[in-house]
C-alpha cells in the first residue's frame, strides 16, 4: 500500500519535471535588420527621447490637462486596454489545463423492477481529470496565450502613444490655425481700410481704375483666407474633441501657436536602444515568441497524450443516508496515441512553422518601419532651426521692403503696383513663418512617438 502511494506521488512529481521541457524552438532574437546608426543624429544634450515621460515633453499647461482628459476618456484607448484585458483572462483560462480540473456531481436514479418493488440509488462524487504534460503540449499553449497577452498589453502602449501623439498633433494645429486666422483677419483690417481709402482717391480723381482694382484684389484675397481658415479652426476644433472623447475647455484652447509647447531639444540614442523599446516593436516580438510556442505545441501532438481521471464518493439508496453510505473510488488512466491522423498533425506542424516564419517577417518589417519614422524625423529636425532662422529673416525683410515700398507711394515714388507687391510678399512671409513654428514642433512630437516615448 505504501508503494503504491509513494508511486502516486511520483506520477504527477516526475509529469511536473517533464512539463517544465517543451518541444518549441529554443528563441534567439536576431541581428537587427537596419544599420547600426541613424544616417542623421541628434547632437543635442540631456535625457534621450526614449527614455522621456510625455509630461517632460509637452510643457504648456493646457496642453497637458488635454492629454490627461484623453488618456481617460479616448474610445479608441478604451478598445485597446479592454482587449489586452480579454486576452489576460485568455491566458488564464490556457494556464488553468496546467493544474487539475476538479468537479462535483449529485445524481440520483429511481425504477421499478417489474414486481411492483420501486428502487432508489444515490450517488455524490468528486472527481478530478489531469493531463500529464510530459512533451510540453499544454505549457507549449500557455506560453503561447502568455506572449500573446504580452502583445495585446504592449499593443495597448503603442495606442496610448499614438493618442498622446494625435493629440498634441491636433492640439498644435489649432493653435498655428488660430494664429493664421488672426492674422489674416488683420490683413483683411488693414486692405479694408486702404481699399476705402483708394475709393475716395479714385472718386476723386487721383488715382486709375487699375489701383482701385488690386486693392479690392488683395482686398477679397483675403477675405477668402479669413473665411476659408475660420473652417479649418473650426475642423481642428471637431478633431481635438474626438481624440479627447469630450467637449474640451475653453481655457484650454490655444489662440495661437505657443512658442515652447515642445521640449526644445530631443537626442536619440542609437537603433538597438530606441527601436527595441517602441511598444508596436515589442508586441511584434511577443507575437514571434508565441508563435515559436505554437511550434512546439504541434511537435507535441505527434506523441502520447496521457490523462489521468478519478473520483471519490458515497452511494447510497435513501437519500438522506448518501453521505453515511458506501465508499465509492475509481481511477482511469487512459493513454491517446497519434496512429493515423491523415496527415493533419504534419500538417499542423507545417502551419504553425509559416506562422512563425510569417510573424519573422513581421518583427523585422515593424523594425525597419520604426527605423524609417526616426530616421525622418531627425532629417527634418536636422535642418528646422535653419528653415525657422531664415523665414524670420524673410519675414524682417518683408516688412521693412513694405514700410519703404508704402513710404515710397505716398510720396508719388513708387507706384501702387510695387506696394501690392510688397504687401503679398509680406503676407505670405508671415504666414510661412506660423507654418514653419508647426513643423517644428510637430517634428519634435513625431520623433517622441517615433522613438517609442517614455512608456516602457
Amino acid at each position: 500500500m505504501k508503494s503504491s502511494f509513494k508511486l502516486g506521488l511520483m506520477l504527477p512529481a516526475t509529469a511536473l519535471v517533464l512539463s517544465a521541457c517543451t518541444l518549441a524552438p529554443k528563441y534567439e532574437r536576431g541581428t537587427l535588420p537596419v544599420a547600426d546608426q541613424f544616417p542623421t543624429l541628434a547632437t543635442a544634450q540631456g535625457e534621450s527621447a526614449e527614455t522621456l515621460p510625455w509630461q517632460k515633453v509637452f510643457l504648456d499647461p493646457r496642453l497637458q490637462s488635454v492629454i490627461y482628459e484623453a488618456l481617460v476618456n479616448n474610445r479608441d484607448l478604451r478598445i485597446a486596454t479592454l482587449n489586452a484585458e480579454r486576452v489576460r483572462a485568455q491566458y488564464s483560462v490556457q494556464r488553468a489545463s496546467l493544474f487539475p480540473g476538479v468537479n462535483g456531481t449529485v445524481s440520483g436514479r429511481r425504477g421499478d423492477t417489474g414486481t411492483g418493488t420501486d428502487t432508489e440509488s444515490y450517488s455524490a462524487d468528486i472527481g478530478a481529470s489531469w493531463e500529464l504534460d510530459l512533451f510540453g503540449r499544454v505549457r507549449s499553449l500557455s506560453n503561447a496565450a502568455l506572449n500573446t497577452y504580452f502583445a495585446s498589453a504592449e499593443n495597448q502602449k503603442a495606442a496610448k502613444l499614438s493618442l498622446i501623439s494625435s493629440v498634441a498633433t491636433a492640439w498644435l494645429t489649432l493653435g498655428a490655425d488660430q494664429e493664421q486666422l488672426r492674422l489674416s483677419r488683420e490683413t483683411l483690417r488693414l486692405r479694408e481700410e486702404s481699399l476705402s481709402l483708394t475709393q475716395k482717391r479714385f472718386d476723386l480723381g487721383a488715382t486709375d481704375a487699375l489701383g482701385l482694382r488690386q486693392e479690392q484684389t488683395l482686398t477679397e484675397q483675403a477675405r477668402a483666407d479669413v473665411a476659408q481658415l475660420e473652417a479649418l479652426v473650426q475642423q481642428d476644433k471637431n478633431a481635438l474633441r474626438l481624440l479627447v472623447g469630450v467637449e474640451v475647455e475653453a481655457a484650454n484652447l490655444p489662440n495661437a501657436l505657443p512658442e515652447n509647447a515642445v521640449l526644445s531639444d530631443l537626442p536619440v540614442g542609437l537603433p538597438s536602444e530606441v527601436l527595441l523599446k517602441r511598444p508596436d516593436v515589442v508586441a511584434a516580438e511577443f507575437d514571434l515568441k508565441a508563435a515559436n510556442a505554437n511550434i512546439g505545441a504541434a511537435r507535441a501532438a505527434f506523441f502520447p497524450r496521457i490523462s489521468l481521471t478519478g473520483a471519490v464518493g458515497k452511494a447510497s439508496t435513501d437519500l438522506n443516508k448518501l453521505f453515511d453510505g458506501a465508499d465509492t473510488w475509481s481511477f482511469a488512466p487512459s493513454i491517446s496515441v497519434p496512429i493515423f491522423a491523415g496527415g493533419a498533425n504534419i500538417a499542423g506542424l507545417e502551419s504553425s512553422k509559416k506562422a512563425r516564419d510569417i510573424a519573422l517577417a513581421t518583427y523585422e518589417k515593424s523594425i525597419q518601419t520604426a527605423f524609417r519614422d526616426v530616421a525622418d524625423a531627425l532629417a527634418v529636425r536636422s535642418t528646422i532651426d535653419t528653415r525657422l532662422t531664415a523665414q524670420t529673416r524673410v519675414v524682417e525683410a518683408a516688412s521693412e521692403t513694405e514700410a519703404l515700398s508704402r513710404a515710397r507711394f505716398d510720396r508719388g515714388v513708387d507706384s501702387r503696383l510695387t506696394l501690392t507687391d510688397a504687401q503679398r510678399t509680406l503676407y505670405g512671409a508671415q504666414q510661412g513663418l506660423i507654418t514653419t513654428r508647426l513643423t517644428r514642433a510637430l517634428n519634435l512630437t513625431r520623433l517622441y512617438a517615433a522613438t517609442g516615448g517614455g512608456l516602457q
